[in-house]
This record gives structure tokens, C-alpha cells and sequence, in this order.
């Protein structure tokens, strides 16, 4: 990826669902103008999620996902059908593709996907396959679903242009309106961005979500200062007033807390993406149940990137560390990384979740929804910080997604 491209995680999220040979590639490359997808007649063709990156008129950058059959069969097919299942997690909107008259697995998807809130377009696909009965599918969609069905046939284009229409006019309510540091900052206040820049974060590169809080500030029109850590102080002497708000790295908060001016208010990049990607308040909440949580307690640590682990690496030295300070030797803490993550959390006293900034929203809600549904407290590396620092009731958490 350039620094030019609009990050995957922060784009609209569109998956194609159906069993195997219902046309989902096909319909894949005709949406796109290209060939990005395999085609073939043998079934099963498609096994990863087959992810495409493109700009959609009307939209903007969206990402869509060319899923496995979910009829697919056997030990392979499990696994395939699992992928399926994951890639559900993420999709922000989602198209079920019908082809035969025996609709349960198709309805059953759709079903998933609503009780999650997640905008289904369901289409009657190889239209051009079915002379004698597309009539009789679409009727029945339609009476199934309280929906018109949209028809297409990729072979023939069509439908195509009614699809995208169909995309835009579904297209999920507050999508594109979300903002990293919500109310905390308006047009003309001064931001300071406190980045140190050590081995986690590439020579010549700023990590994401820097450069992600960075272009917002812009496109807000503040006026915005950067400097590392050990450049704070003289930083801070040389404004002629303090910084209306200073965003750091959660790694530097106690010392960032220490030198912050009375007037200026102050953050981190990891507690503004709980808001942005996650539910702040969820959070925020249980942070403040690590003080009650067992002395053996089992923590689990859920990075989103897969990296290899460096020295003082924040999730698993750093924040662990922290923990044992505040709660003794006798917890447990494991790490998983990317989309490994639990279905059963049961033994699992508490998720720390990193900013999530390589997952879409949609995901890391997915994440919390399961740890509601379980019992199970989740925060973020930011908020865990601010908390086992003392400071929390002091930083400044994000509103307005």
C-alpha cells in the first residue's frame, strides 16, 4: 500500500456470499472491470476470501470480498466454509446470491446477517442460466424476503449498474461520517502530536494510525505540531499558548501527562481508535474492573497486526508488565494475533484488544459483541494504559461516532 491509498480497514466492507457456482466470482469481476477473481466451472474454485480493493462511484473506497462456497464439503471444505464465516465478521454490507429453488442455506445467511445489522442485497445471479425458472426464483425471493431481488448476469452484463445503484442506496447509515477524535478538537485549535518514533515504528514511516489522526487534523483545519517525546518540553516552550489538545502514544502518557500543560487536554492515538473502532464506553468500563479481577486471573492480549515481536513490544512486554504491578505474578496472559481469536472465551477473565487499526469497525464490534454475548470484559491497549497509569479520569475520550 502508498501512503496515496485510502487504508483497507477504514474502507466500505462488501461481501459475496453463496454456494459454490453460484456465480460469485464472475459477478465479482463484472462489478469491478476486472478479473480479480478465478472463474471456473469446477466447484470449490475459490477457497481463501479473495479481497479487492477498488473506488465505486458514489461511494468511494470500498473493499469486496469474494467468499467460498458455503455448501463447500469435506475436511478442506470446513475449513473454507470457516474462512466464510470470518470474512461474515468484517463484511459491512453483504450480497447472498440465489440460484436454485432450495433456498434454505441462502435464507439462513440472510437471516445471520440482519440479526447482526448488516445490509443484505440479495441477488438472483446467472440470470442467463435460468429461462425457464428465473422468473419463478425472483418471485420467490421476493415472497421469502419482503425484497425485490436484484437480477443479474455477469456473461451479459446484466443487472450490473442496478447492483451498484442497489450498493449506494443500502450503503449502512453513518458510514463515511465517523471521525477519530470526534468533538475533541474544532477548525483552528492547536493539536500536538507527541510520536516517538522507536524500533516498532519503520525507518522513514509513521504508523497508522498517526497517519490516519494526522490527515483528519487536516482536513479539519487545525493547526498541528508534532514532535517526539524527548522534544516535548522544548516543544511546549516555544508555543506562545498551550496546545488546545495534545495527542501522544499511550507508551508516553506518564510522561506526556507530567509535562501537559493545566489548559490543554490531552489523549493518546490508541484511546482515540476504542472510539472510533470500537465502543469507547464499553471500554472505559472495564478497564475499571482490572482492580477486581482474581489474583490468578487469565487475560487475553488480541493484536490485529501479526508482526514479529520486537524488545519492549507494547502488548506483550509492556502492558503485561503493568498488569503484574497492579495484580501480582499469578495471572496468566496470552497473545493472539491478526484474526486469530477465541470462539469459547470461557476461562477468560478479561480481553485487552490493541487499537485495531489494521481491522475495519465492523470487525472489532464483531469482537465485542462476542465478549457481551460471553460475559467476558473488553478494552484497548490505551485505555489499559491510562487506567493502570491512574490517569484515565484525566484523558479525554473520544464522542461522535
Amino acid at each position: 500500500m502508498s501512503l496515496n491509498d485510502t487504508p483497507r480497514a477504514t474502507r466500505l466492507h462488501i461481501g459475496l456470499y453463496g454456494r459454490r457456482n453460484s456465480g460469485k466470482s464472475s459477478l465479482l469481476n463484472a462489478l469491478t472491470g476486472q478479473s480479480v477473481a478465478t472463474v471456473s466451472e469446477v466447484a470449490g474454485t475459490t477457497t481463501d476470501p479473495v479481497y479487492k480493493a477498488m473506488e465505486l462511484h458514489g461511494i468511494g473506497p470500498v473493499v469486496f470480498i469474494d467468499t467460498a462456497g458455503f455448501d463447500d464439503e469435506g475436511t478442506l471444505g470446513e475449513l473454507r466454509v470457516g474462512k466464510t464465516q470470518e470474512a461474515a465478521r468484517a463484511t459491512d454490507m453483504a450480497m447472498v446470491l440465489f440460484h436454485d429453488s432450495d433456498m434454505t442455506d441462502e435464507l439462513a445467511w440472510v437471516a445471520r446477517f440482519r440479526r447482526h445489522d448488516t445490509p443484505v442485497i440479495p441477488v438472483v445471479s446467472q440470470i442467463d442460466t435460468l429461462p425457464d425458472r428465473g422468473a419463478a426464483l425472483v418471485a420467490a425471493v421476493q415472497e421469502k424476503l419482503g425484497v425485490q431481488p436484484v437480477v443479474v448476469s455477469a456473461v451479459e452484463g446484466t443487472g450490473i449498474e442496478a447492483l451498484r445503484a442497489e450498493i449506494v442506496r443500502q450503503l449502512p447509515e453513518g458510514y463515511a461520517s465517523g471521525s477519530i477524535t470526534g468533538e475533541l478538537c474544532q477548525k483552528g485549535d492547536l493539536v500536538l502530536l507527541v510520536m516517538p518514533q522507536d524500533i516498532q515504528a519503520p525507518q522513514g514511516r509513521l504508523i497508522l494510525p498517526q497517519v490516519q489522526t494526522l490527515r483528519e487534523l487536516l482536513d479539519k483545519k487545525c493547526l498541528v505540531m508534532s514532535c517526539t517525546t524527548d522534544c516535548l518540553a522544548p516543544t511546549l516552550a516555544s508555543l506562545r499558548e498551550p496546545p488546545a489538545l495534545i495527542i501522544t502514544d499511550s507508551q508516553a502518557f506518564r510522561t506526556v501527562y507530567a509535562q501537559k500543560p493545566a489548559a490543554s487536554r490531552l489523549t493518546s492515538f490508541s484511546v482515540l481508535f476504542a472510539g472510533y473502532k470500537g465502543d469507547i464506553d464499553y471500554f472505559a468500563a472495564s478497564a475499571r474492573k482490572i482492580a477486581d479481577l482474581p489474583q490468578d486471573a487469565h487475560i487475553l492480549i488480541a493484536e490485529a497486526c501479526t508482526h514479529k515481536p520486537l524488545s519492549e513490544d507494547i502488548g506483550r512486554v509492556k502492558i503485561p508488565r503493568l498488569l503484574r504491578q497492579k495484580l501480582g505474578e499469578g495471572i496468566t496472559v496470552d497473545v493472539t494475533a491478526g484474526r486469530d481469536f477465541p470462539a469459547d472465551l470461557s476461562g477468560i477473565d478479561l480481553v485487552i484488544h490493541c487499537g485495531g487499526c489494521m481491522f475495519n469497525r465492523k470487525y472489532v464490534l464483531s469482537r465485542v459483541a462476542q465478549c457481551r454475548e460471553q460475559g467476558v470484559p473488553m478494552t484497548n491497549y490505551g485505555i489499559t494504559i491510562a487506567y493502570l497509569l491512574g490517569i484515565l479520569d484525566d484523558v479525554e475520550l473520544p464522542r461522535g461516532n
